[in-house]
């Protein structure tokens, strides 16, 4: 049974219609009820706070882009949830902390205090970045917005710094997660000998822009090339993920999630975590995505082991030109 506090707090949620705290508390109620063995009434208030969530979600209004943004944004609904993304334990809390801290932020904003939604996702290709960022739309129930960097900067040169307002302007508008990919295509370092007054002019504006941001949407940057990123921006973020390659228990895990129902209990495990020993989460997702496909095509009910490992081993030929 809930507790005296976790009572009086939903009640008082609900008097000053504040949804967000009352989901909340109905989740603290969830999480101490499944401690006391009770994990039926446990689940069911869970699922009753997701369906409102989602209702909530489906009743927002949605701000369309300007026109002359469309080309440049890509928005998406993700279907994404915290399980599929496979990360270290370390990584997993930090994104654990800010899908909480989001939910209970009137909590923090009483104490004068800010959740943390700027984010600055660090790491090779293919490890985890954008998949972060479409579980966290996912799991907050709000639209993920990818700004194409790349594009913004070479299409509207000398245009970049109003395009950028027109985005932190639209933020305040319409509460999303907004993804910065590529970001270091606009971030490098302002003393680069190689670089141009134009796209210092940008660097500063975003610092600007996101330094004054009050909005309630959540700001996700991810880059590749952390070394070309200027100093300044770190502290402008309010957490820095380093993402890795895969280590042997992410690999396997990953393999299992994706292998589910195609997978049995013969697996050699050990020949495959041989053979996906240096490959990003990406690549063995593909890998594993391949063997599942040609398991359909040959009406197999299991994936083969040989046909996985090789499968694997294209993606070290296709992608590190080794065998």
């Amino acid at each position: 049974m809930a507790t005296a506090d976790q009572i009086k707090s939903l009640i008082s949620s609900y008097a000053t219609e504040d949804r967000e705290r009352f989901f909340a508390v109905a989740l603290q109620v969830a999480a101490h009820e499944a401690k006391q063995g009770h994990s039926s009434l446990a689940h069911e208030i869970r699922e009753l706070v997701d369906k409102e969530r989602r209702a909530q979600h489906k009743q927002l209004k949605v701000v369309p882009f300007p026109q002359d943004l469309k080309g440049l944004v890509i928005t998406e609904t993700p279907e994404v949830s915290m399980s599929k993304l496979v990360i270290t334990s370390s990584i997993e809390l930090r994104i654990r902390r800010v899908i909480e801290e989001y939910f209970q932020q009137s909590k923090l904003k009483a104490h004068g205090f800010s959740p943390r939604r700027k984010l600055l996702l660090v790491g090779s290709p293919g490890t985890g970045k954008t998949l972060t960022a479409k579980v966290l739309a996912h799991e907050l129930h709000l639209p993920l917005h990818i700004i194409q960097v790349d594009r913004l900067v070479t299409k509207f040169m000398g245009e970049t710094s109003a395009k950028l307002r027109q985005i932190f302007d639209l933020m305040r508008q319409e509460k999303a997660v907004y993804f910065f990919d590529e970001f270091d295509a606009i971030g490098g370092e302002r003393t680069l000998e190689n670089d141009v007054g134009e796209m210092r002019r940008v660097l500063n504006a975003f610092l600007q822009f996101i330094e004054q941001d009050q909005s309630d949407s959540l700001i996700v940057a991810a880059t590749n090339n952390p070394r070309l990123l200027d100093h300044a921006l770190f502290r402008r973020f309010d957490d820095v993920l380093h993402y890795e390659q895969p280590g042997k228990e992410e690999r396997q895990q990953l393999m299992k999630n994706i292998l589910a129902g195609f997978s049995n209990s013969r697996f050699s495990w050990t020949k495959l975590m041989s053979a996906s020993e240096g490959l990003s989460h990406a690549e063995i997702d593909q890998a594993c995505r391949d063997a599942v496909k040609l398991a359909i095509l040959s009406d197999q009910k299991t994936v083969a082991v040989p046909a996985l490992i090789d499968a694997l081993q294209q993606r070290h030929h296709a992608y590190h030109g080794r065998t």
